[in-house]
């Protein structure tokens, strides 16, 4: 796209009713014909997290590490080894599990 010219921006803007021009956005986005839907992928570690309802202080301290370590974990920075990874599948597949065993 060609970069406008000073003038050439005002000669524009003023012939633009940015009021009606807003009103038609907001009602563009209530009947739901405007937007974008991003979706944002989640790490296995973190959706494990979140289905035992547990915050991220709350579901290290249950694995024995640091919150910061979980961080890195859930951001791929770093990877589980051990004890840890089977401790993270039983909370993915029963979380009930983790919270009924360390409650």
């Amino acid at each position: 796209m060609a970069k406008m010219t000073e003038r050439a921006l005002r000669t524009r803007d003023t012939r633009r009713n940015l009021g009606a021009e807003l009103l038609a956005s907001v009602r563009e986005m209530k009947s739901g014909k405007a937007g974008r839907v991003h979706r944002v992928p989640v790490s296995a570690i973190a959706e494990a997290r979140a289905r035992t309802g547990l915050s991220r202080q709350k579901f290290a301290e249950l694995l024995g590490l640091s919150p910061r370590t979980l961080q890195e974990w859930e951001q791929g920075r770093r990877h589980p080894s051990g004890a840890a990874r089977s401790l993270l599948a039983i909370a993915a597949r029963r979380p009930e599990v983790l919270r009924e065993v360390f409650d």
